[in-house]
């Protein structure tokens, strides 16, 4: 089994290319992935594996939209080797993770002192944007979301 599971932050944008297949063209997205390590040899308190990534297709157009330097993400896919022989003559061995699914570790406003709940771009409630349903209860300052007047019933947990 070929499978791994990275979170980590991206060292820059992605540099996005199209292959050249006419009116077919599909998204190529390269970027690497700066992944802390949890345990360290030397003792250095900052250490971190820079890895290669590539996303094909509709995952490379994602990355091109909506991946930034700095960017946290959980990233899954595969590893996959290849080599090539540069303009020198030297044979140059690769390994990049092809990426199957990028998802978002942190809200856009992660920064602020709200924890990421207000003022986000996914609108002034959990429940998204608009809709003709009643908002969902307001996140507190504290992060965590109010109860609502009226109800009775006991809560699902002790």
């Amino acid at each position: 089994m070929n499978k791994v599971i990275l979170m980590g932050r991206l060292t820059r944008d992605p540099e996005v290319r199209y292959s050249a297949q006419g009116e077919n063209q599909m998204a190529i997205a390269r970027y690497t992935l700066a992944v802390d390590r949890r345990f360290n040899r030397n003792g250095d308190e900052n250490s971190a594996d820079f890895i290669s990534c590539v996303a094909f297709g509709k995952t490379g157009e994602f990355a091109e939209r909506y991946l930034r330097k700095g960017t946290k993400i959980a990233v899954t896919g595969r590893i996959q080797t290849g080599s090539y022989t540069n303009k020198d003559g030297v044979k140059v061995y690769t390994t990049d993770v092809v990426v199957e699914d990028h998802e978002f570790v942190e809200s856009k406003n992660s920064n602020s002192s709200d924890g990421g709940f207000g003022n986000s771009s996914y609108g002034n409630s959990f429940g998204g944007g608009s809709s003709s349903q009643p908002a969902a209860p307001m996140a507190a300052g504290d992060g965590f979301m109010n109860i609502p007047d009226g109800i009775d019933e006991e809560l699902p947990f002790n």
